[in-house]
Formats: structure tokens, sequence, C-alpha cells
């Protein structure tokens, strides 16, 4: 069985698992989730960095890890197997972010083929933050989402530090040779489905998947997304 890291998106935090867990330990899984700095520990935001944020994934991952990130996570975990390949067993990208070397992710996000989220962000007066305006989040993040479980994100949704995003990458042969896999989310309403499968053209056959659901799968199908990073995991 495989030990399961769950590492969240943008305004998110741990919480957002919360179906995933207890379906991945139904499987004989073991499972954890962590806050990324800067969500929900009072932190000053300007202050959150893209490098401590890669440190956090790798002080809480084993070398039989299987990092699992969602969305902006693709930045920071790939950044922790360039640290150090040998700390974790593999990568899986939910509907994530596979960043191009030399860019950050607002620099990927810019270069997308649809801009998606647009006013929905609101950037805090101080520049250092934003946060998704709670109107449009059901539509970018929760379409197809339990009514019950869309109650339960919304008010827990945080603001985002800016600078861990704005920072470019650069990654080499220790992220080149990392295990990975990558769910796309064909019905994603934030990271456009085609812009998922165009950052993995040339990834090796099989190791890309899709699920016919929303940016969070999490809540949308956590059973089926148990099933399937599982399956993901006997791989690496």
């Amino acid at each position: 069985m495989t030990d399961f890291l769950l590492i969240h998106g943008s305004c998110h935090g741990a919480w957002c698992w919360r179906d995933v867990i207890p379906a991945l330990e139904a499987r004989g899984h073991s499972a954890r989730a962590i806050d990324l700095p800067g969500h929900n520990d009072g932190r000053d935001l300007a202050t959150v960095t893209l490098q401590e944020t890669a440190e956090a994934i790798l002080a809480a991952s084993t070398p039989e890890t299987v990092v699992l990130g969602h969305s902006w996570a693709g930045y920071p975990m790939s950044a922790t197997a360039e640290i150090d390949p040998s700390a974790l067993r593999g990568l899986i990208y939910l509907c994530a972010y596979v960043p191009t070397s030399g860019q950050s992710l607002i620099d990927m996000r810019k270069a997308g083929p649809r801009q998606t989220i647009g006013a929905a962000a609101i950037k805090n007066p101080d520049g250092a933050s934003y946060t998704i305006d709670p109107a449009e989040a059901p539509r970018l993040f929760y379409h197809d989402c339990p009514a019950e479980a869309v109650a339960y994100a919304l008010p827990r949704l945080c603001a985002q530090a800016i600078l861990p995003q704005d920072t470019p990458l650069t990654l080499g042969k220790n992220w080149q040779d990392t295990a990975k896999a990558y769910i796309r989310c064909t019905q994603d309403q934030t990271i456009p489905p085609e812009y998922q499968a165009a950052m993995v053209t040339n990834w090796p056959q099989g190791s890309v998947h899709d699920m016919h659901c929303s940016h969070s799968p999490f809540f949308a199908d956590p059973e089926g997304l148990a099933d399937l990073v599982g399956h993901i995991a006997k791989d690496f």
C-alpha cells in the first residue's frame, strides 16, 4: 500500500482533502494533508516564499511518500523533487500546473489558451495576496460538487500569497528523473483542460489519466480519485 501526502491548491488548505483521506485509508493506504505556509497560520503573506513552501512538503515526506498535488501545488511539489528526489517516491499532478522551467506560475497562467479567473481574483490592497470572489468560487471550483461540500468549502477559502506564484522555478535532472503522473479534469473551469493536456503532451503513454469532473475532484468524486491514485502509485 502507499503513503500519500496531499497538497492543496490556491486559497485552499488541508481541509479540502476531507473526503479523500478516509477513502484512501479504506483502501489500505496511509494519507495525510498539510497546510502550506501562509494558509491558516497567521503569517504575513508578503513573507511567504516558493522555497519554504517546497521545503514544507519536503519536511512532510518520506522516501516512500507519493505526493498528490492539486492546482498550484504543482509548483512547490516539483521544486521539492528538484531539491531532493530521494525524499519522495513520486508525484501525482491533480489538474495541476506542470512548471515550464524558468517560468513562474503567473507566467504560465498568462500564457494559457483561455483566461478563466479574471475579476474573480481580488488582489489585496497591499499587493501581497489575493482572494477569490465567493460568488464566483462555485463556478470556478465546485460546479459539479455536492451542495454540502460547497457550503463546507466556501467559508474556508483563504487569501493566497502572490510571491510564491510570481517566482520562476528552474527544473533539471532531479525532477525529470522523478516518477510522475498527471490527472486531467476534463470539465475544469479553472485550468483549461486543453492546457492541462498541453503541459503533458510529451509525457510517456500511460502516465496521463482523465477524470470527467470539475477542478475539485476531491469533492466531486473522492472515491473515484482514491481508486485512480491508488492505481497510479502501483507503477511508481
